[in-house]
């Protein structure tokens, strides 16, 4: 028995490690998210109603605004919201609801993917936490609220990047799977006629090639 090895055809390509070959790479620009950022907070708000509070009936964050730009590596998160404190004053015998605007600045640590990127490139800001109250107490002097609210925001940047991809001949195609539609007993019985002419064959031949003084007669 004798085995045949196949050599790889050279098709005049240059090749680096990994096979990848450089006349079939390109350079694309386009544009990504290149630079992200998480931050989550925790802030203590204190506020002054105009009647001395008793006790606190309940506390919520409402309509909650914000925007982003970036400044350096980092990206500046300019937000609002709304805090309401439901109370109790003159020792229980009255209640009142206090709302007051709270403006905060969040600053964001940005990580880059591919470097620095331009002073002008979009930011894009992403809550995953709305302002929420977590704890809402009466100051010790008694006089005022202390509200801690938590928020949490992911920072996007997009920018220019470039993306190195991998091109094929314009003929190539992937391979088809093709269904055999002729008929089942013909497709038997040629298949069996094939098979048994093609072991006969081969049964002549090996016995031929190993035996080439006792031929069948």
């Amino acid at each position: 028995m004798f085995t045949q090895w196949a050599l790889p055809a050279y098709d005049g390509v240059k090749r680096v490690e990994g096979g990848i070959a450089l006349k079939r790479l390109r350079h694309i620009v386009t544009r990504a998210v290149v630079a992200k950022g998480k931050k989550k907070t925790e802030e203590r708000v204190t506020l002054s109603p105009s009647n001395k509070p008793t006790s606190i009936l309940g506390c919520w964050v409402i309509n909650h605004t914000c925007s982003a730009k970036k400044v350096g590596k980092f990206v500046e998160v300019s937000g609002k919201f709304d805090v309401n404190v439901w109370y109790a004053y003159s020792n229980h015998s009255k209640t009142a609801v206090f709302s007051e605007t709270v403006h905060y600045k969040d600053k964001v640590k940005l990580h880059f993917r591919d470097g620095d990127v331009s002073a002008g490139d979009d930011v894009r800001v992403r809550v995953i936490q709305e302002p929420n109250c977590i704890e809402a107490i009466i100051s010790p002097c008694g006089t005022k609220f202390e509200i801690v609210v938590e928020r949490e925001v992911v920072v996007e940047v997009m920018g220019e990047t470039t993306i190195c991809i991998s091109v094929h001949p314009l003929d190539f195609e992937e391979e088809w799977n093709f269904n055999d539609e002729s008929s089942s007993s013909s497709s038997s019985s040629s298949s069996s006629s094939s098979s048994s002419s093609s072991s006969g064959e081969g049964r002549y031949v090996l016995e031929s090639s190993s035996f080439p003084d006792e031929r069948p007669r």
